[in-house]
């Protein structure tokens, strides 16, 4: 479990800075930064949404004439949204899965054997889904196959293209699951994961990528979908990419993610924050951030930054036999870390599953740390309100 008995981190470290930053930002001055106001007054537009996805979600019938949608029992096992992980043999599906989901170093995945059945995980995080890893000779279209079964659930799929291989065979069975889940499941998210680019040159990835995007898009054009809902990533297990796709995927899932984004908004703009990203823990996807543009470097110091201040809680969470606290216990994270170049990186946990991690550069910041951390649990009881779930009671009910 993430954050398994974390209390109260603060730390103030000189750390090199992994890499440059490639792109300068104007610097607030302190003067302009904001207490935010009260959540009745100011939080005006947060919602009483449901986090379990399964409430807002529809499924649709695999009937021949139409589809018509089906709500989903959510009581049901089967009410959880799905992610589908399809292609062809020895495309990395289950590498994919491995590393993003359970936390398997990349080196490892190349002594995973080749999937020979459906393998079904069901992840309980921030919100609760199941990842449905199909083998790569498995003939789903076919009539023995119950294709409400398969795609019943609305969710994702997710195909994934060994762009190291002839991916000819992979596009065209792509293209026909396309037309057949367009006509029969057309809620259905299609997310093409052109995976293992880590091994080609910068112009032949490029090539690779407009190639498979124009041979899928012409053919789908030629069978009457011009806007097919279609979505392209590069993707590699061996660098941040992956975590990158699967957070688009995730926030595509998320009914109150506009919300979600404009707490964000506002807590960065009020605080001068650069980029804050709201994290899955567990798996290090982000599901909502602000709306600047997504840095890759930046986004790969505020995962790692979780990993250092998660193993620092597993060495230091210990509860003494003879430790007596005094006064009041915050018992969620806070932590931060000061660069060589004065830029700071902000971490505060959320709840058990969720940590928002900030990445400031005005140098005065690490002297406004308690304003920080006010404005960041206002955040915090706004973002509880959106959700409308108490994660406590859910451990002392489910215990």
């Amino acid at each position: 479990m993430p954050f398994p008995s974390l209390r109260r981190c603060r730390s103030t470290v000189q750390a090199p800075v992994p890499r440059e930053h490639p792109r300068e930002h104007p610097r607030r001055s302190l003067s302009d930064w904001r207490l935010l106001p009260d959540i009745p007054e100011f939080w005006t537009w947060k919602t009483e949404a449901q986090l379990r996805l399964s409430d807002a979600l529809q499924v649709t019938t695999s009937t021949a004439a139409s589809a018509q949608p089906r709500s989903l029992d959510p009581k049901s096992r089967d009410a959880k949204p799905r992610l589908l992980l399809m292609g062809l043999r020895r495309s990395g599906k289950s590498s994919i899965a491995s590393v993003v989901f359970h936390k398997m170093p990349p080196n490892e995945t190349l002594f995973l054997e080749s999937t020979t059945r459906i393998q079904k995980d069901s992840i309980h995080s921030f919100m609760d889904f199941q990842v449905w890893d199909f083998p790569g000779q498995l003939e789903y279209l076919e009539p023995s196959f119950d294709l409400e079964d398969i795609f019943g659930s609305l969710g994702a799929l997710v195909w994934v293209i060994d762009a190291q291989d002839d991916y000819l065979d992979s596009v065209a069975r792509l293209n026909r699951t396309i037309l057949t889940v367009q006509q029969y499941y057309p809620g259905i998210n299609i997310e093409v994961f052109i995976h293992k680019v880590d091994g080609l040159s910068e112009e032949y990835r490029t090539d690779t990528f407009q190639d498979i995007v124009q041979r899928i898009s012409d053919e789908l054009s030629d069978a009457g979908y011009e806007n097919a809902p279609v979505h392209y990533y590069l993707t590699s297990i061996y660098d941040y990419s992956v975590f990158e796709a699967f957070s688009k995927v995730i926030q595509k899932l998320i009914p109150n993610l506009s919300t979600l984004e404009n707490l964000i908004n506002t807590l960065g703009n009020n605080c001068g924050f650069e980029k804050t990203y709201l994290f899955d823990v567990l798996s290090k996807i982000y599901i909502a951030s602000d709306t600047r543009p997504v840095d890759m470097a930046c986004y790969e110091m505020c995962s790692d930054y979780i990993d250092v201040i998660v193993d620092i809680s597993e060495l230091y969470s210990w509860d003494h036999p003879s430790r007596r606290s005094k006064g009041e216990q915050i018992q969620e994270a806070e932590s931060h870390v000061v660069l060589h170049d004065e830029t700071m990186i902000h971490l505060m946990e959320m709840n058990k599953y969720l940590c928002l991690v900030s990445v400031i550069r005005n140098p005065e910041a690490k002297e406004k740390r308690g304003l920080i951390d006010m404005n960041c649990r206002t955040f915090q009881d706004a973002l509880n309100d959106v959700f409308s779930r108490s994660w406590e009671q859910e451990d002392h009910a489910s215990g």
